[in-house]
């Protein structure tokens, strides 16, 4: 009978979904999912809103601040986590010391760099109430910069995975950092080992029994990591963190954030699959609830953001790069001086991990709002980057660069 009515669903929804009008729909949505069109959108509607009907923009966004913040970026970080755990399983692109070297250090200058840019123009400016906002200046859109850097290269040149890798390093530091720094309130460490043992523990069992569904690994692991850390202090967005590396793997390099020949089963794979969706709806209403700042709020905070953003972190990058080989590591031949400061331009735009920091670092109220401001002004890393490669090409002999701009699609 369950066959039967199966076979009765399938008969009405196959000719919708082989219509015109669903096809255009998901090429539309594919392209609104790789081009974090929901995030810009919800973005521009958040400023659109908060300056023209500010007391009609905070009574809608208060009560979504918690759903959003603490609950919704659970799965973002959760698909970042993801690419971690894949890049750096056995074949992955920053498995080896010899392919993640120069990314991952200069992931660590990224982050150097624009942090003491932050707190050396506080301490210039005598902004001492604005010390604990260092780590936003820290971040790095992957979705933003990944935009950017294949606007600018051919779609086999080695920045496009060097900025990736980058990124994912950038994410994995960044993770640490607000865990270690960003308290969501007081910290009850007993508390926190013992309940994120408990389930590591489940999730390890999970495992070890071979279970092969991602869904008792998040509601199950993942429910009391979250609870642990809300009630010991950390901030819970980062509840699927140690849950995560449990779940089933497959290893394989097909190559970072480029889809396989063949899509693989596994469960930490169909996670990624189930939610990337949700997830540009979760970032749709993340920017929504967060980026609405009057035009008018912007201070000392907001510039400070900005400049440790465009200045600190292309500086940070290249420096590190530089003492990267120093070292004795090597960037790819193709890879030259000029495209490694393309790339830390492009690396400049913070917005969505700069605007969580932002949330992290200061109480509702006008040094977030300046804070949060510099944050979303970063995405002008992409223009600078833009005018650079403009100049950069202008100069060069025939005036041209070879290359197709097409790219396999994002997949965070």
């Amino acid at each position: 009978m369950a066959a039967e009515h199966l076979l009765f669903m399938y008969a009405i929804l196959a000719p919708v979904t082989r219509s015109r009008r669903y096809i255009r729909f998901q090429r539309g949505w594919r392209i609104a999912r790789d081009n974090s069109l929901l995030m810009v959108t919800g973005a521009v509607l958040a400023l659109i809103w908060a300056n023209r009907a500010p007391a009609s923009y905070a009574r809608f966004t208060e009560p979504l601040h918690f759903v959003v913040n603490d609950v919704g970026m659970v799965f973002f970080f959760g698909l970042a986590v993801k690419e971690i755990i894949e890049a750096t399983a056995p074949g992955g692109a920053l498995h080896s010391l010899r392919r993640g070297a120069v990314p991952v250090i200069a992931a660590v200058g990224g982050m150097v760099g624009p942090a003491l840019l932050f707190l050396a123009q506080a301490l210039m400016f005598g902004r001492h109430d604005l010390m604990g906002g260092w780590a936003i200046p820290t971040a790095t859109d992957i979705a933003f910069s990944y935009l950017v850097v294949r606007a600018l290269f051919p779609p086999t040149h080695p920045a496009i995975p060097f900025l990736l890798l980058l990124a994912i390093a950038d994410d994995a530091l960044g993770l640490i950092v607000l865990a270690a720094f960003y308290p969501a309130a007081p910290i009850r460490p007993a508390l926190v080992v013992v309940v994120i043992a408990a389930a590591c523990g489940f999730a390890w069992w999970l495992r070890r029994a071979q279970v092969n569904s991602f869904w008792p690994y998040v509601l199950g692991a993942g429910a009391v990591s979250w609870a642990g850390l809300f009630a010991g202090g950390f901030h819970p967005a980062l509840a699927l963190v140690p849950v995560l590396p449990f779940v089933p793997c497959a290893r394989r390099d097909a190559g970072i954030f480029v889809d396989p020949a063949v899509e693989p089963d596994d469960a930490l794979s169909r996670f990624d699959r189930w939610w990337s969706g949700p997830v540009e709806i979760v970032l749709f209403f993340f920017a929504l609830t967060n980026a609405g700042v009057p035009f008018g709020s912007s201070g000392a905070a907001t510039w400070i953001v900005l400049a440790s953003l465009l200045v600190g972190k292309p500086i940070g990058i290249t420096c590190s790069v530089w003492i990267a080989e120093r070292a004795g590591f090597h960037r790819a031949p193709e890879f030259t001086w000029p495209d490694v400061i393309l790339v830390a331009v492009a690396a400049g735009v913070g917005f969505t991990v700069a605007l969580f920091f932002a949330t992290a670092a200061f109480p509702a109220g006008r040094l977030q709002d300046q804070a949060k401001l510099g944050a979303l002004l970063s995405v002008s890393a992409g223009p600078i980057a833009f005018a650079i490669a403009r100049l950069r090409k202008s100069e060069e002999p025939g005036g041209r660069r070879s290359g197709s701009r097409a790219e396999p699609r994002r997949r965070l």
